[in-house]
């Protein structure tokens, strides 16, 4: 039941072409994709809203935003981001710096295509908490700590991936003991 009800809430998203384009651009590290990154946050958002008894409509507010917290359209590892960059210096340099704008981009973006309502805007603006302003309602709560909780996970099997690939190159391969008769 609460696949079907997962799949009411977000297929209108998950099925756009513009929303499908993130399964290109990697993310975290390993092998995850942006668009695998954001399904699972809205899982796991909407894991959380049904937990902590939030009303429906609320649950479904937290499960788009949560979807849409990370579309922000660019490749923040691309040349053209790097040159919107080199426009600053100092600490305004460090403040439009991917982690500190993309929250409000991608929320600018989502609203345009999929219309939001306040409180979606304001969870997918503060996500990034503390990096970007304090969440101020609810879903942006559980927005924040879904993505802390996936993002940690992503990351750990980054990690875990490359600790194998290194260990892999710096250890050779011990062979089979040989018997003696």
């Amino acid at each position: 039941m609460q696949d079907e009800e997962f799949h009411r809430i977000t297929d209108d998203i998950i099925t756009h072409p513009l929303f499908t384009q993130m399964q290109d651009l990697t993310h975290h590290g390993g092998e995850n994709s942006l668009y695998d990154h954001s399904v699972d946050t809205a899982k796991c958002a909407y894991r959380l809203a049904r937990r902590f008894h939030m009303r429906e409509e609320r649950i479904e507010a937290v499960t788009r935003a949560a979807l849409l917290h990370d579309f922000f359209g660019y490749d923040w590892r691309s040349e053209a981001h790097k040159q919107f960059l080199r426009h600053y210096s100092g600490l305004r340099r460090l403040t439009h710096m991917h982690a500190f704008v993309h929250g409000a981009m991608a929320a600018r973006r989502a609203n345009r295509l999929f219309g939001l309502d306040e409180r979606q805007r304001s969870a997918i603006t503060s996500h990034m908490f503390p990096l970007a302003p304090i969440p101020r309602n609810s879903e942006a709560w559980v927005l924040t700590l879904a993505d802390k909780m996936v993002a940690s996970r992503e990351m750990s099997e980054a990690v875990g991936w490359h600790m194998r690939r290194w260990y892999r190159r710096m250890v050779p391969a011990v062979s089979a003991p040989t018997r003696r008769m």
